[in-house]
């Protein structure tokens, strides 16, 4: 029977564990609160705790957690972990883990990969995990080397319970850089956008187009604060752009500038239809 160990029982570790369980594995986890531990336990989507005695035990180690713990924990738990697991962290950013994270894999005879799963909700905690998170979702993987092919494929059989739909191989440099466009900056915006004093009047005057501009919005604090720092040169280029893509259409408006606003949109428009389909 394979064994998983996860580090981390938020939403995306708790995912993870709950995948886990319903493929059949043991599942080990380690968490920082120890009563969303035994609450895991108590359901049954965790079989035991992992520890510095069973981690080498494990087929997949996946961390979960923040990518400043990733590496304290890599410090703490490298010596114990062998070369049998695969560890993979699962951090929203990945220049950070990785140039730390491998460098601490070597030391300690382990293999280390960086992941992201492209997935997740508005809402943290174990009590929003579900089996079902990744299905379909992308996956990336940021391997210490590309040229490994029998270590992807070996990561993507380890990964096959979560049901992930599609993997992206890339560095860390272009994950960071592709993350702040696609995700961060989303969060941002919306973060943003609700601190209109108009948003507290909002009700009766919604629907679809509020509830998709906020839904990210509703985000963990501590944790975005860390990712946006981490990769703030890349998230400040794309502040940037939106700000003076912004001022644009501010500027048509002010202006009174008909035209020049139903090109601006135009092209908005024809932007998406090229990107998206």
């Amino acid at each position: 029977m394979s064994t998983v160990g996860v580090f981390g029982l938020g939403l995306i570790g708790g995912s993870f564990v709950k995948a886990y369980h319903a493929a059949g594995w043991t599942v080990l986890a380690h968490n920082r609160t120890r009563s969303v531990l035994d609450f895991a336990q108590l359901s049954c989507d965790v079989d035991g705790e992992l520890t510095k005695e069973n981690i080498r035990d494990c087929d997949l180690v996946l961390l979960t957690i923040f990518p400043e713990a990733v590496i304290d924990t890599l410090r703490e738990f490298g010596p114990y972990i062998g070369p049998g697991p695969i560890v993979m962290d699962c951090c929203g950013t990945k220049r950070l883990v990785c140039e730390r994270a491998f460098p601490i894999a070597e030391e300690y005879g382990f293999t280390f990969v960086g992941g992201h799963p492209m997935a997740g909700t508005q809402y943290s905690g174990y009590k929003y995990a579900k089996a079902s998170m990744y299905v379909r979702q992308p996956m990336v993987i940021v391997p210490p080397k590309f040229d490994d092919i029998f270590l992807l494929d070996r990561v993507k059989e380890l990964l096959s319970p979560a049901g992930f739909g599609r993997y992206s191989v890339t560095t860390a440099e272009a994950h960071d850089e592709m993350i702040a466009f696609t995700s961060q900056l989303a969060h941002v915006v919306s973060n943003a956008y609700v601190k209109s004093p108009t948003a507290k009047l909002h009700h009766g005057f919604s629907a679809g187009s509020y509830k998709d501009m906020t839904r990210v919005a509703w985000l963990n604090p501590a944790m975005w604060a860390e990712l946006f720092l981490e990769n703030r040169e890349n998230l400040i280029r794309e502040v940037d752009c939106i700000i003076e893509n912004m001022a644009a259409y501010r500027d048509a408006m002010a202006a009174g500038d008909r035209e020049g606003l139903t090109a601006l949109l135009a092209e908005g428009k024809k932007r998406k239809e090229e990107i998206d389909g």
